[in-house]
């Protein structure tokens, strides 16, 4: 039996928070959990550094303290950038309690375990997690009841995954970026990362099925190809369809930011069908078109932020031109460029010191990157 195969396959993602006045939208988010609640969903993805580390605290406000404790899963993560000695993962692992108001979480993850060097630890993470004795403190936890199932999330090869999970056999889940896009490509790994899991039987949450919305925002002539196959069908069904469709899934994490967003992934997904051979055959003309949209793979996630000496604001960059590409010169992408460069570090600025590539689980060529959108849109 996989962990959580009863948990319906749509989770609520709270790492990018609605805002409003320059503070969470907390009234939003509530009545956001209501929809996601009434329809028996059940599953929320927390974690310390989420929503400008006001993720877990969200959750409680608009959860745990409106919700009894059966009527919802949650998960949440021990951040490895975070801690610098094994003295400071338990007090670490209290405060999420604490902040999401539980004495329990079902699902606790090493947060980005990665066989990668950083600038945020000189060695990888999976080195810090052997050397802080994170492992035995995940089977402490669960012994205990404080948390019911233990993970990881990752972002590296499935080579590595293969070797951590052989390793490591008390591992009961993974969470992996799995979407149609990535699903074939060599860098993420999507395929061979989730046929590892399932090679070693534990369950897979998934992460990222819209690969940061830039799935949904697509060019008019890839929009086409899946709206002529079905014009009732959100571009966001695809995709969390697609991650959905696979054996072993958990449930597929969805960072929905506003009711619309809730309305339409609550939809096709209370119901849940996995794709036929016609929508996978759909699914691969689009990849096949998508290969020939030159945007920059951003989900948004920020890591690459948090140490820019230059305090570039290098999503919001790559969205801009993603907009331009997308929009093929017709959108706002140069608009809001002209109007950002005004208060906020351009690009230009950049000192090439490397650290947003380091930290970047795309593993994109961040500079590079934004010399080309900063050309685009001064253009």
């Amino acid at each position: 039996m996989t962990v959580g195969e009863n948990i319906k396959k749509l989770g609520f993602g709270l790492m990018r928070l609605p805002m409003k006045d320059g503070a969470v939208d907390i009234e939003l988010i509530k009545r956001m959990v209501d929809e996601f609640e009434g329809h028996g969903f059940s599953y929320y993805d927390t974690s310390p550094v989420y929503g400008g580390g006001l993720s877990e605290a969200t959750f409680k406000t608009a959860v745990s303290d409106r919700y009894p404790r059966e009527k919802f899963h949650i998960a949440t993560k021990l951040p490895m950038w975070t801690i610098n000695s094994p003295e400071e993962v338990e007090p670490k692992f209290e405060a999420s309690l604490k902040a999401l108001g539980v004495d329990y979480v079902d699902f606790y993850l090493i947060h980005g375990l990665s066989t990668v060097v950083s600038d945020r630890f000189p060695n990888s993470y999976l080195d810090k997690a052997d050397r802080f004795g994170v492992w035995d403190f995940l089977k402490k936890i669960k012994a205990d009841g404080r948390a019911k199932h233990i993970g990881f999330s990752y972002h590296s090869s499935a080579e590595d995954l293969d070797a951590i999970l052989t390793a490591h056999p008390e591992v009961e889940f993974v969470q992996l970026q799995i979407n149609y896009v990535d699903w074939e490509d060599s860098v993420i790994q999507s395929r061979k990362c989730y046929e590892v899991a399932r090679k070693h039987g534990v369950g897979v949450t998934v992460m990222e099925p819209c690969k940061g919305g830039t799935l949904v925002e697509v060019r008019s002539d890839v929009r086409a190809i899946m709206e002529q196959a079905n014009p009732n069908a959100s571009l966001a069904s695809w995709a969390i369809r697609f991650a959905a469709s696979n054996d072993g899934i958990i449930t597929v994490l969805s960072g929905m930011g506003n009711m619309e967003q809730m309305c339409d992934n609550v939809s096709c997904m209370d119901n849940f069908k996995p794709l036929d051979d016609g929508e996978r055959e759909v699914l691969a003309k689009v990849v096949d078109k998508l290969a020939d949209v030159d945007t920059i793979c951003c989900t948004g996630c920020r890591y690459c932020t948090d140490g820019c000496p230059m305090s570039i604001r290098i999503p919001d960059i790559f969205s801009m031109y993603n907009n331009e590409v997308i929009y093929e010169g017709k959108g706002d992408g140069r608009r809001r460029f002209a109007n950002h460069i005004k208060t906020n570090t351009d690009p230009a600025e950049c000192i090439e010191c490397g650290q947003c590539e380091a930290a970047c689980p795309q593993h994109l060529p961040i500079i590079e990157s934004l010399k080309l959108a900063g050309g685009r849109l001064r253009a």
